[in-house]
């Protein structure tokens, strides 16, 4: 699993990025012909790992609800994400990182509900479901490379 949090590490970082290059403006901007903006795909891979980690697990997520609700798939942004909630998702971004690697340190993964994702991907394990929340980190970082093109 080291390789995998090591993998997972790097990717926040490059998302923490974002943060320090893009005003709140340019965060909630929907480039034309996009159909989400920078801050969407951020607040969007926070909830998803949560989902494919924790809840997957039958564990809780350490994100609000209405976070949740706002960021999970098949949700679109409103272009009015506010500083406040930047502010919360930027933290959320790291601090769940260390939360999760720390979990994962105590054993607290013990069971694991296995999921089909939309684009065909079987995940049976927690293991599993790490390694594709990398994979899926990924597309996102890609998304968000297009994106900050056109803003």
């Amino acid at each position: 699993m080291d390789a995998t949090f090591r993998i997972w590490e790097t990717s926040r970082n490059i998302y923490l990025k974002f943060f320090d290059n893009y005003s709140l403006e340019q965060l909630n901007t929907i480039p034309a012909g996009m159909s989400n903006n920078l801050i969407w795909n951020l607040g969007h891979v926070v909830v998803s790992q949560q989902k494919l980690v924790y809840a997957l697990s039958g564990l809780p997520m350490h994100i609000p609800d209405s976070l949740f609700e706002k960021y999970q798939n098949g949700s679109r942004p409103d272009g009015k994400t506010t500083q406040a909630e930047v502010d919360e998702i930027k933290k959320l971004l790291s601090e769940i990182v260390e939360k999760t690697k720390s979990d994962f340190e105590a054993g607290i993964f013990k069971e694991f509900h296995p999921y089909q994702t939309k684009t065909g991907f079987h995940l049976g394990t927690w293991k599993e479901a790490m390694e594709f929340n990398n994979y899926h980190e990924g597309i996102h970082l890609g998304i968000m490379m297009s994106i900050k093109k056109h803003i």
